[in-house]
């Protein structure tokens, strides 16, 4: 299981590679750098990998958080606020990311205020107003 909360969980100190490298490893997962590197080019970090969290915008710090689901290699995502602080580009890669997990045997709770839009015809949607 993968948990991502409405916080990014990012360490001010480390820098982006060394943020996903820790939480990986806290997952039991073994990363080096180039995979590390990989991962944060495609969540949208070129070039920012080895900066200090501390120097990256909410919406960056939120993007080095995402690209654990790039690595974690679990079937079960609980996803808690998820668009938080992301540009339209970065929404969309979030939806790209759950539809990929979905399409591949995934599971994804997402508890949320917006409309994630999914496509896949194998999710289920559960509204709750008061």
């Amino acid at each position: 299981m993968t948990y991502f909360g409405h916080r990014p969980a990012v360490k001010d100190e480390l820098s982006a590679s060394e943020n996903l490298c820790v939480a990986a490893g806290l997952s039991g997962i073994d990363i080096d750098k180039k995979t590390a590197q990989q991962a944060l080019e495609k969540i949208g970090l070129a070039g920012r990998d080895s900066l200090p969290a501390r120097m990256l915008s909410e919406g960056q710090r939120r993007r080095v958080s995402l690209s654990r689901l790039l690595v974690c290699n679990t079937r079960l995502w609980l996803l808690d606020e998820i668009l938080t602080s992301l540009d339209k580009a970065a929404i969309s890669l979030v939806r790209s990311l759950i539809e990929e997990h979905l399409s591949g045997g995934g599971i994804a709770v997402v508890a949320t205020h917006q409309d994630l839009q999914l496509t896949s015809s194998q999710t289920r949607r559960l509204e709750l107003t008061t």
